[in-house]
């Protein structure tokens, strides 16, 4: 069996490794960038910390099912069910038949495919949040950098000779909209990459597990012989069939 689950799980490591390293290392340009909206960016980075932590909450539920398959196809027959995923299939294999036949084949692959893809919604709508997150905060920030300056113009008097301090103190309000704007994109895109990554290898070892189970049940699978002369004479009586009934269709028509 491929060592897939094992790489996979060692990358997600090594990212968010790298994560910490990077926070650790950056901190004070971190804590600036996130205090230019507190509520917000603290709204983004606690989402990508719950879908860190899911991501490895779902690598973490499939080392049972990986640990199934290793001692099943290894041929321990005392293996422990698996809890979720594949455990319809274990339920099925249980008997440990001979041969399983090609119709089941089929219909065991797309259950597991399908539970696969469902657990991996919920990573991926943290994805699409932060995304969305992310261009919530540049229109924000953009409604306040354009209020800012309509209020900057609409309320200055140009006849003042001290216009240009005016200017200069009106300017705090839309320089926080763009502040707003470019560090809630930043750290929405940040995060959405973060937490997409490390999505992707919750992917990558699932892939894994299912070939692995794929190749297992393919080299079980018998395939009912097919007889070629039944084959041609059916297909012989269904033209003779339908020749007869154009024949029977033209001498109407005539």
């Amino acid at each position: 069996m491929t060592n897939q689950f094992h790489r996979a799980l060692n990358r997600m490591a090594f990212f968010t490794a790298l994560l910490v390293a990077g926070l650790i290392l950056f901190y004070e340009p971190f804590l600036r960038v996130a205090s230019a909206n507190i509520v917000l960016n603290g709204i983004i980075i606690g989402t990508t910390l719950f879908g860190i932590g899911l991501c490895f909450v779902e690598m973490f539920k499939l080392l049972p099912e990986y640990k199934w398959a290793r001692a099943y196809f290894a041929g321990r027959k005392n293996a422990a069910l698996p809890p979720r995923l594949l455990r319809p299939v274990a339920l099925m294999l249980r008997a440990r038949p001979l041969r399983i036949p090609a119709s089941t084949l089929n219909g065991m692959l797309d259950m597991i495919q399908i539970r696969f893809d469902d657990s991996r919604e919920s990573v991926r709508y943290i994805t699409n949040t932060l995304i969305f997150l992310g261009l919530l905060g540049t229109f924000w920030g953009l409604i306040i950098t354009v209020g800012g300056f309509a209020d900057l113009i609409g309320n200055l008097n140009f006849a003042d000779e001290n216009v240009l301090t005016a200017m200069q103190s009106g300017l705090t309000r839309p320089l926080s909209g763009m502040a707003t704007a470019f560090t809630s994109s930043l750290m929405g895109l940040a995060g959405s990459l973060a937490v997409g990554f490390l999505g992707l290898q919750v992917q990558l070892a699932q892939n894994g597990i299912f070939r692995d189970v794929e190749d297992y049940l393919a080299a079980h699978t018998s395939v009912a012989p097919i007889d070629d002369a039944s084959v041609v004479c059916n297909a012989t009586k269904e033209l003779n069939k339908s020749v007869q009934e154009l024949k029977q269709t033209f001498s109407e028509l005539a």
